[in-house]
């Protein structure tokens, strides 16, 4: 039995090496590619919150930051699908994220520590909804410690140009 154990873990290894994060690379590209065309095709309401984004992107004119955040999550939802730049583009949507959560997502008010965990939603009840962009920080991580995985161009180019296998 430890055997057949040990056979079926190194058989999951193997083929994780090449799917592992294809899935996750699917999912976070296909969100933030989303959500770019909506602003793409959106008006910009950068301006309504400009007050709450951190600093440098407070200094920022709201035209720029709605561009950079538009551009970003489209060439970077694309870039995640195909694995291109990965760690590059998972840092950058990961900053962009943390900066949309205190702008956007983070509740306006909260006096305790259950206050705040009503924030922890999915919802548009006035009480924040940091649920899912923190979900999206946790699933950029594995990408930005460990890479796209062995199915991705990073890894193509790494093995073809760089002779890394």
């Amino acid at each position: 039995m430890t055997r057949l154990w040990a056979v079926v873990v190194r058989l999951l290894n193997a083929v994780g090496d090449w799917l592992g994060f294809l899935g996750l690379r699917f999912l976070l590209g296909w969100e933030f590619f989303e959500s770019g065309l909506e602003k793409y095709h959106g008006e910009n309401w950068f301006a309504d919150i400009q007050d709450k984004f951190p600093t440098p992107f407070n200094l920022m004119p709201v035209n720029i930051s709605w561009s950079i955040s538009t551009w970003f999550e489209l060439i970077g939802g694309v870039a995640l699908i195909v694995g291109f730049g990965t760690r590059f583009f998972a840092v950058s949507l990961f900053v962009l994220t943390v900066v949309a959560i205190v702008a956007v997502h983070w509740p306006d008010e909260w006096h305790t520590m259950m206050a705040l965990a009503q924030g922890y939603a999915i919802t548009d009840d006035g009480h924040g909804n940091f649920k899912l962009p923190v979900i999206f920080l946790a699933m950029l991580l594995p990408l930005i410690f460990s890479g796209p995985g062995k199915l991705s161009l990073d890894a193509w180019i790494a093995r073809r140009f760089l002779g890394k296998a």
